[in-house]
């Protein structure tokens, strides 16, 4: 009896044993699928140092080509009318609305100059229902008013202002326009899931400011920016050495300072500053030397607008 037990149990652990070993072996055999298939996708998502050398020689010949004419380009190289930036100094209330995407935000703040710096600073976000992406300008405009409206409301008095005085309101738009002056720009196009196709050649910052007097609140945008303008902003308020702001979310773009008289396409007067903001919209960037992968192809398939911003869902996928 005690043999065959002892039989039985050697079977019992070399059946196990061998269980084992056929699992690790599957185990095995599906991390080497893994490994083939992350493999490659690293390999059709590389991109060397010489490569992104030619994406950047690339890149710096679409800039100047979009710097000397408006239709030189891929890339559009806006320029933006902001030739100054802030420089730390800055007092008073100001007021902000920040329209990037599928949502808004609204913003106060009270700055008290270089002693003080940022000395209040309240918020709120904002949903945009997916149905007004698609509607009439009217309508998405009327709704963003009645939050802003709703949200000065909320300060009460200790942000009243003397009668007769109009609150100012920058105003950073985080889609292509084609600025005509600090305070006003018409829509190129629509991007990020929006679809109003009235709106396209329209002045953004007027209907802003209608649907603000429809609401009956004493408000006017005084400045127009692209979120990468404001980040650039943002940056010099804090340091003056700031020269470049990026932008890695829904899309991708970037701004920077560009000397004045290196932007052949620029007719003005040259501003005291020397100086002029460039909002390159890099989004819309394509070069052979790009990687693209299916995903990316699958994605722009699928996109409002396909086959441009195709360099945004490279690099945000990559």
């Amino acid at each position: 009896m005690r043999k065959a037990a002892a039989l039985a149990a050697a079977a019992v652990v070399a059946t196990a044993a061998a269980i084992a070993v056929r699992q690790r072996l599957r185990e095995a055999k599906r991390w080497a699928r893994v490994a083939a298939v992350l493999s490659d996708l690293q390999e059709r998502c590389a991109a060397p140092a010489a490569q992104l050398l030619q994406v950047s020689d690339a890149m710096d010949v679409e800039m100047r080509a979009g710097l000397a004419s408006e239709d030189g380009s891929k890339l559009k190289m806006l320029v933006t009318y902001v030739d100054s930036l802030p420089s730390g100094d800055e007092k008073g209330l100001f007021y902000a609305l920040d329209l990037g995407g599928t949502n808004f935000r609204v913003l106060r703040v009270q700055l008290g100059g270089k002693e003080q710096g940022v000395i209040k600073q309240e918020s709120v976000g904002v949903s945009i229902p997916q149905d007004l992406m698609s509607r009439s300008s009217h309508e998405l405009f009327d709704f963003i008013a009645a939050a802003l409206a709703e949200f000065v409301a909320s300060g009460g008095v200790d942000y009243h202002l003397p009668e007769g005085t109009h609150r100012e309101l920058g105003f950073t738009f985080s889609f292509p326009v084609k600025q005509t002056s600090i305070s006003s720009g018409t829509l190129i196009k629509w991007t990020k899931g929006f679809a109003i196709e009235e709106m396209a050649g329209k002045d953004i910052v007027a209907e802003l400011n209608e649907a603000i007097k429809r609401q009956g609140l004493v408000m006017k945008v005084s400045t127009l920016v692209n979120d990468t303008v404001g980040t650039l902003a943002a940056g010099r308020y804090v340091d003056n050495d700031t020269v470049v702001a990026v932008i890695l979310g829904t899309g991708t773009n970037a701004a920077y300072i560009e000397h004045a008289h290196a932007i052949p396409k620029w007719h003005g007067p040259l501003p005291m500053s020397g100086d002029m903001v460039i909002n390159m919209e890099w989004g819309n960037f394509k070069s052979a030397h790009l990687p693209l992968t299916e995903f990316d192809q699958a994605l722009d398939a699928e996109s409002l607008n396909p086959g441009e911003q195709v360099c945004g869902f490279a690099l945000n996928i990559q």
